[in-house]
């Protein structure tokens, strides 16, 4: 089946089936990429700004810095 052939039926779907495909795809061209992606019910860390101290505290000197900069 070609291209030309697959776009309109394509074009008549559902949206939940138009995100299907879409997942589809995505897996498989990361799959022939060799790319790891997401695996359902599986944790990954996430950072988190909260008590991330010594990143705000380089934010509020950025900050001051410029502020002194845009006064002076």
């Amino acid at each position: 089946m070609s291209l030309t052939e697959i776009l309109p039926a394509l074009h008549e779907l559902p949206r939940v089936d138009k995100l299907r495909v879409i997942q589809f795809l995505v897996i498989e061209l990361a799959k022939d990429e060799g790319v790891n992606l997401l695996e359902p019910n599986k944790a990954y860390p996430v950072w988190s700004p909260y008590n991330a101290f010594e990143a705000a505290s380089v934010l509020l000197n950025a900050l001051a810095m410029d502020q002194r900069a845009s006064h002076g």
